[in-house]
């Protein structure tokens, strides 16, 4: 039985409600919906003070999230209305920017579940996760030079480690959004479900990772993410860790003995 179908076993808690962020938790993983359909879900202060609330939580309690969308929106951006009042001190602070950090540094991998628009900030709160799957209306992109700013939290730097130098540019600077089949082509998503199996399909992919040692996917996303200088070395000493752990060699005994049936 997978952990899709074993919701109601495995379901910790859910939280109902109205606010910008509703929060799904099971034994192994989270899943985040951002909540403010009236705006498209559009990200505001309240929406940021809740991701770092939910990071605080996953910082401590490592388990996979899934981030998804309402009423068949991702985030249409930034909002808009707090964005426009902001000022330098409000750009120092990085206050959308130190929130998708946050996101994108949890210990367990995140999975962005894209359906409708991921624009702006909310395209950059994708780049942040590991792995983003869409629906065939995705459009995403990054319209920021067109308000007179620029994508500070999280495109200039993100976005050409996931599709390239010469792709992230040319969206960069054009601002111009692109669709599903564009954004499976080019790497910015892995794969495309209609609608109704979204959020099914971002379970699987979870279902498959939660399969795996968590001590090791840990260790494997941490080794990703490690500046390409640190290499070797790093993958090395968290080998090391892990060579030593019981779980590696249950698993690698049950492993030896199916081979011997």
């Amino acid at each position: 039985m997978s952990a899709t179908d074993a919701a109601g076993a495995s379901l910790r808690s859910s939280e109902a409600g109205d606010g910008p962020l509703l929060v799904e938790r099971r034994d192994d993983r989270v899943i985040a919906t951002l909540n403010r359909p009236s705006v498209r879900n559009a990200i505001d202060q309240a929406t940021v003070d809740a991701l770092h609330a939910l990071c605080a939580e996953l910082e401590v309690d490592p388990r996979i999230l899934i981030l998804t969308g309402t009423h068949g929106v991702f985030a249409s951006g930034a909002d808009i209305a707090q964005l426009r009042e902001r000022r330098a001190d409000d750009a120092r602070a990085g206050i959308n920017a130190n929130a998708f950090v946050r996101v994108a540094e949890l210990p367990m991998p995140v999975i962005a579940a894209l359906d409708g628009y991921a624009l702006g900030g909310g395209a950059e709160l994708a780049y942040a996760a590991d792995i983003r799957i869409a629906t065939p209306a995705l459009k995403i992109g990054n319209p920021e030079t067109g308000l007179g700013i620029i994508a500070a939290a999280g495109a200039s730097w993100r976005l050409k480690e996931i599709v390239g130098d010469a792709r992230a540019i040319e969206l960069l600077l054009t601002g111009r959004a692109i669709g599903a089949e564009e954004a499976l082509e080019i790497g910015l998503v892995t794969e495309l479900h209609p609608a109704d199996e979204l959020l099914p399909a971002a379970h699987a992919i979870a279902d498959r990772i939660a399969r795996n040692d968590r001590a090791a996917t840990i260790a494997t996303k941490r080794v990703f993410r490690a500046p390409r200088e640190a290499h070797p070395a790093v993958d090395l000493e968290e080998q090391a860790v892990l060579f030593e752990s019981p779980e590696k060699y249950r698993r690698m005994t049950e492993f030896l003995e199916r081979r011997k049936k």
